[in-house]
């Protein structure tokens, strides 16, 4: 791999103020993002990425990589769910299962937004339309999820109820803003699109860096809890998404040959939901344990996601 990368991956503006946040945590600091200013941040994030996404769709060619991007994607997060929830069934309840089973087969929508940033960095280009193929991969997993709870849940009374897991995943605020940024973002025309252009563009790597600010300090109260569920959380937070980002590198190969295409897809298929599906299983699943998969997602798996995972998947993608 080349060291070069890792070194400049790992000394980013954006990363350093993640591991600010984890650290102002450690010393017990008072820093921290307001709430409403962190929602607002997250909000601006999707807005900005849906509607850029959405200026590149509207200005290319319709193809057949499109569509198959799209129904690999989906793919993707029905197949991940599946097989890691018998994995997971083994040590953990079938509730709690089917809740990290569906968090891991979701997407991140920081951890893409964090890799639009990595890319710019490399100067690698991405398509618009993988900001869909993002927003198809929410919902899914979370039905998979609720499905495999129904399926093998011992107390059928208890079993989530599944057009309302259907009805949220599709209404969810992040999925329907991203949706929504997109379908706008085609819509608009170019000249329309540069009017808001500095807001759009030339200030979302300062909120990107705020928002991992944020994030650092969130993930950083949770790593106590995280430490507390036990060695196989902590290695399947680590060793599921490598093996799932770096298969998926290299599968993506017979969807496009564009390195920036197929990293998104590996970021995608590594990622783990920390927002979308601890919603969704709060309704669902009131028995499955956030203590558990939130740690799991979010001050395990991003972090290692956005120093190490994304070189690595950059890698395998130049070597296959």
């Amino acid at each position: 791999m080349n060291l070069h990368l890792l070194i400049d991956n790992l000394t980013s503006p954006a990363l350093l103020f993640f591991v600010l946040g984890i650290l102002a945590v450690q010393v017990k600091s008072d820093l921290e993002i307001p709430p409403n200013s962190s929602k607002f941040i997250s909000l601006y994030l999707l807005f900005s990425i849906g509607f850029k996404g959405g200026q590149e769709l509207a200005h290319s060619s319709y193809n057949l990589e499109i569509v198959w991007a799209l129904l690999f994607g989906v793919l993707i997060s029905c197949a991940i769910p599946f097989y890691t929830f018998f994995l997971l069934k083994r040590k953990l309840s079938v509730e709690n299962a089917g809740a990290v089973a569906a968090a891991y087969g979701s997407v991140s929508a920081v951890t893409f937004v964090t890799a639009v940033s990595f890319l710019e960095f490399q100067q690698l280009p991405f398509s618009g339309h993988m900001v869909a193929v993002m927003a198809f991969m929410e919902a899914p997993a979370i039905i998979v999820g609720v499905i495999l709870i129904s399926m093998f849940c011992e107390r059928k009374e208890q079993s989530p109820n599944l057009r309302h897991v259907i009805h949220h995943s599709f209404t969810n605020g992040s999925v329907l803003l991203i949706l929504g940024s997109l379908a706008i973002g085609m819509l608009a025309s170019e000249q329309q699109a540069q009017g808001i252009k500095p807001f759009t563009t030339d200030i979302f790597k300062g909120f990107l860096a705020i928002f991992l600010l944020d994030m650092g300090i969130i993930s950083g109260r949770k790593l106590q809890d995280f430490f507390k569920s036990g060695w196989f959380t902590s290695m399947f937070a680590i060793v599921v998404p490598l093996l799932n980002g770096c298969a998926v590198a290299v599968l993506s190969g017979l969807i496009t040959q564009d390195p920036g295409n197929r990293l998104m897809f590996a970021v995608l298929a590594a990622s783990a939901s920390y927002i979308a599906v601890p919603a969704a299983m709060k309704i669902a699943v009131p028995q499955a344990n956030p203590g558990i998969f939130l740690p799991m997602a979010l001050a395990v798996t991003f972090p290692f996601n956005i120093t190490l995972g994304m070189p690595i998947y950059l890698f395998v993608i130049g070597t296959f």
